[in-house]
Order: C-alpha cells, then sequence, then structure tokens
C-alpha cells in the first residue's frame, strides 16, 4: 500500500543538505577570504568601494572591507561577523581571521568530501586550537612596565607594526609617537571616546597634530561674535545645558490681553527672563560660556560687550570631554553657577586650522581626555587616516592591558605550524591528519604576505620552515630584502592577545560551519498571483479613525 506524501514545509522551500551543503558553504567563505586576500601586510592593496548613494571608500582594512560587501550568504556571513568581532575586541587582525578561518575550511574541504564526519575534524580543530593558544603564552615575550622610556618605545614599535600596513605607512613613526602619546593621556579605563579625532581637510599628514586637551569646530554663530576676545589666560568655563534665546510661542498658543500695556508687559517679562540669566552668568566669573543648545544673538552681543566668549549647539561628546578635562558640571540651569560647579584650564585660544576655525582647550588640570586633528588632502584620506590611527589606538590600549608581545611578519604563524606538525606526529588515527591540516593552513599568513609584496612564496617558506626547525622561533618574512629575518630583533611586534583572538575566532567560525548540515530557506509569501503581499498598513497619522 502506498504511503501518502507528507507535505511539512510550504511550496516553494529550499533545503539542500548533506555533504554538498558542507561543501557549498566552505566555498562561499572562501570568496569573502578572496575579496580581502591582497590587502594583508606592508605591501597589500587598497580596495576602492562604491556605495548605492555613490559614496566612495578607499580601504585595506579587513572589517571595513566585508562591513561594505553586502554580503547575503548565510554561511559567509559568519566571516563578516568574526571580522567584526576582532575589530570591537582589539582593532586589528581583521584580515588575518577572515583568511584563517577560510583557510581552515580549505584544508579539510578534501576529507569531507571523503566522508570524513565534519564532527571529527571539529574536535581535532578545537584541540588543534587549544594547543596552539597554550604554546602563544607560553613564547609570548612579557613587557617590563617597570622602566617607563623602555614601555613608550615598546608600545610605539607595537603601534608602527599596525600602521606599516596601513595607507600612512610612509609616517608610521610619526604616527605611533602621537598615538602612544594619545594613550597615555586617559585615565586607566583607556576610554576610548576620551580621544576626539577631528579631521580638516587640506595640508600635509605631518601637519597633523595631537591636543592635549580638547580642540572642537567653531560653531554656528550670530552677528556680534566677532567682537568676542578669542585667548584667555586661566578662565573660568561654565558648561551649559540651556537655551539662551528668546522663544517663538508655540503654533497654538494664545494669549489674550485688553490693552497695549499688558502686552508690553508680556514682552518685557520675556526679556527680562533672558537678561537675568546672562546677568547669573556673567556674574558668575565664568569667561567661557558653552552651551549645548543655542546661544542667541541676543546673548551673543550681551557676552562680547563684556569680554565673554561663548559657544552653542556644541556636540555632546565635546562638551562631555571638555567636562572630563576642565572639570566642573553641566548645568541646566543658570541658578546657582558656583565656583565648585565651573571648569578652568590654563589657556583658552581661537586658531584657524585649513580652511576652519577651532576652540582649543590646553594646559587643563585634569586632562584626561585629547584629540587628534587630522590633515591631509582628499576626504577619502582622510578617512582612511582616521581608520588605520583607530587600529593603532586599539592595539596600544591591548598591549598596555595584556603585556605580552609576539614577532609579526608570519613568525608566530610558522612557529606554530612547527609545534602542531610535531605534536600531530606523536599521536594516531584521523586526529593526526587533521591536526596537520590546521598546522598547514596557518602558513597562508607568511604565504599571502610573500605573494602581496611580489616574492617567491614557495622559496621564502622552505627557508623559513628550515630556520623554524632549527630552534629560530621568530623568524619571520623580511619584506623590506626579500628573504627571512629575525622579526623580535627587527622590532615587528604585535600584542599576543591579537593572535590569540584571531586564532580563536577563526577556529570557532570554522568549527561552526563545519557543523552545519542543512540549509532551509522559506519563500517569501506570494498572492495567487505571485506577487509579494505588502504588509498591512498601521493606523497611523493621516488614515483617520477606523468607522
Amino acid at each position: 500500500m502506498m504511503q501518502p506524501q507528507i507535505i511539512l514545509l510550504k511550496e516553494g522551500t529550499e533545503a539542500s543538505q548533506g555533504r554538498s551543503q558542507v561543501i557549498s558553504n566552505i566555498n562561499a567563505c572562501q570568496v569573502v577570504a578572496d575579496a580581502v586576500r591582497t590587502t594583508l601586510g606592508p605591501r597589500g592593496m587598497d580596495k576602492l568601494m562604491v556605495d548605492p548613494r555613490g559614496g566612495v571608500t578607499i580601504s585595506n582594512d579587513g572589517a571595513t572591507i566585508v562591513k561594505l560587501l553586502d554580503v547575503i550568504h548565510p554561511a559567509a556571513k559568519t566571516l563578516v561577523e568574526i571580522a567584526k568581532s576582532q575589530d570591537a575586541e582589539v582593532g586589528d587582525g581583521t584580515t588575518t581571521v577572515t583568511m584563517l578561518a577560510a583557510e581552515f575550511l580549505k584544508q579539510v574541504k578534501s576529507f569531507v568530501d571523503e566522508n570524513v564526519h565534519p564532527q571529527v575534524i571539529v574536535r581535532a580543530y578545537r584541540k588543534a586550537t587549544q594547543l596552539a593558544l597554550d604554546k602563544i603564552r607560553e613564547i609570548a615575550v612579557k613587557i617590563e612596565s617597570d622602566n617607563p622610556a623602555e614601555h613608550t618605545k615598546l608600545l610605539e614599535k607595537c603601534a608602527a607594526t599596525t600602521l606599516s600596513s596601513k595607507l600612512v605607512a610612509a609616517q608610521k613613526d610619526f604616527f605611533a609617537d602621537m598615538v602612544v602619546s594619545a594613550v597615555s593621556l586617559l585615565d586607566e579605563n583607556l576610554p576610548m571616546e576620551m580621544i576626539g579625532i577631528k579631521k580638516v581637510q587640506g595640508g600635509a599628514l605631518e601637519e597633523s597634530r595631537l591636543v592635549a586637551g580638547v580642540a572642537f569646530k567653531k560653531t554656528f554663530s550670530y552677528a556680534g561674535f566677532e567682537m568676542q576676545p578669542k585667548s584667555y589666560k586661566n578662565p573660568k568655563i561654565a558648561l551649559l545645558n540651556v537655551e539662551l534665546e528668546l522663544k517663538s510661542e508655540k503654533e497654538n498658543a494664545e494669549v489674550r490681553v485688553d490693552n497695549v500695556e499688558e502686552y508690553q508687559n508680556i514682552v518685557d517679562a520675556e526679556w527680562s527672563i533672558l537678561y537675568d540669566k546672562l546677568e547669573k552668568i556673567h556674574l558668575s566669573g565664568a569667561k567661557v560660556v558653552l552651551s549645548k543648545l543655542p546661544i542667541g544673538d541676543v546673548a551673543t552681543q550681551y557676552f562680547a560687550d563684556r569680554d565673554l566668549f561663548c559657544a552653542g549647539r556644541v556636540v555632546e561628546q565635546d562638551l562631555k570631554r571638555t567636562l572630563q578635562a576642565c572639570g566642573g558640571a553641566i548645568q541646566t540651569s543658570v541658578q546657582s553657577l558656583t565656583e565648585d560647579v565651573l571648569g578652568t584650564c590654563e589657556a583658552f585660544n581661537e586658531e584657524q586650522i585649513g580652511g576652519e576655525r577651532y576652540n582649543f582647550f590646553t594646559g587643563c588640570q585634569q586632562a584626561k581626555t585629547c584629540t587628534l586633528i587630522l590633515r591631509g588632502g582628499a576626504e577619502q584620506f582622510i578617512e582612511e587616516t582616521e581608520r588605520s590611527l583607530h587600529d593603532a589606538i586599539m592595539i596600544v590600549r591591548r598591549a598596555i592591558k595584556n603585556d605580552a608581545v609576539v614577532a609579526g611578519g608570519g613568525a608566530i604563524e610558522m612557529e606554530l605550524s612547527k609545534y602542531l606538525r610535531d605534536y600531530s606526529r606523536t599521536i594516531a588515527g584521523k586526529q593526526q591528519i587533521l591536526i596537520g591540516a590546521f598546522a598547514k593552513a596557518l602558513e597562508i599568513i607568511p604565504r599571502q604576505l610573500c605573494d602581496n609584496a611580489g616574492f617567491d612564496a614557495t622559496n621564502i617558506l622552505n627557508k623559513l620552515r628550515q630556520k623554524h626547525a632549527q630552534g629560530n622561533t621568530w623568524y619571520g618574512v623580511d619584506i623590506l630584502n626579500e628573504d627571512v629575518a629575525d622579526n623580535f630583533a627587527a622590532c615587528v611586534w604585535e600584542p599576543a592577545i591579537v593572535k590569540i583572538n584571531a586564532i580563536t575566532a577563526a577556529s570557532e567560525a570554522a568549527c561552526l560551519i563545519l557543523s552545519v548540515d542543512e540549509t532551509v530557506k522559506n519563500p517569501k509569501s506570494t498572492n495567487t498571483d505571485d506577487r509579494p503581499v505588502k504588509p498591512p498598513m498601521g493606523r497611523g497619522r493621516g488614515r483617520g479613525r477606523p468607522r
């Protein structure tokens, strides 16, 4: 007797499963890795991305590129996510993590084809990952933070290694010094938001500067601001969240008056409220008045007549950074402007930078914040400089918090590869081959560094294998001389946490993709004539009350 057909899923549902699905997912991840492959290392190329609105981004930052790639393949999205998480956690190594994940998958593709169960591969990869992480922790070199000068030099080398693969590589020493100085000005929690980055088009990169304090672009000003002083020594600073202008009435406001005098009284009352506020600010002794809300033309003129400087509509983040640097408190009324709620700094100036005017607060007593002012030609170039400095700042923060470094330039990957190969020969069964595959996958980093620089990758890798077999732990690719060199002695250093994070994230992503054996895609809901069903309209404004 024939069994009736059981229909479980909606008509049009796509379901693919089994070995072919695992292979398909592996191939999709290869495509994502190929998109960022050529950006790795000091000789990496840049990508030019154009968004739907015609905006152009030029970058060689792995996380930025995969974010802008509109990846729709569900398995390949995993690689996009690990690149984002690497960027958020340590700031650098985003291209490395994407390539490692894709290479881990590529190395086991043939085993999946030959019916090795994915869970056997996952088990072996987890074992190999743990061994690799233990080895990194064992050989990583601890930073001696007792000597501040040595510690600063070491942080600069970590920052310079990160910047060497960016668009600003030619000025890496200039920016490495600036980044380390910026991070050293922060408090012990090293909050990123306390480093303000301002971009001013024009000028050369070397004209970029670090301000130990706060600098922000001059806000919109009303008539009268030209008469205000532009420089003070030891000024008191009032930080407000108060509107200092005459407010227009609400649309539906109504005031009924019997005669002209009553109307005049209302107008006078409005003026007296405003003047009362201005007088209280003036009597508080403040010389610089900053407000998040608008400061109108009357107030601007009033302050100018009394030699006060004012700026309204200050961006909230800039106001908070001024508070951190100069002290005081942000006030929502002017009733209690006492000495303890006013900030202070050694000097306040307004300066011209390029085509913009900037307000500077320097010599701040409590300065736990700083500002980087970046100069450069094209807008895209300054944007990429900002992304590069963000990565360098993140790396310096990580190096301070986790005081262990390893050599870059493929040195640590080659050492781990050699260690895992040696280990795999001591065990039997499928795990031997799979841990060997993991070890081979790690060689993609030095291989790609050579390919991107135009070197003979096979020749360089053979030299590296020989050096590591002889016990030279820190030998890696020497980009400058097309050879191999001791990268630790050459000061190509990276925080160990970057490599630990990259290998962990890449291995987790590879295991996740290998353990998926079925993809079910639900169809879009359609009418009888195959048109997509529109969602029901809500009872929003403009539809009136339902009858």
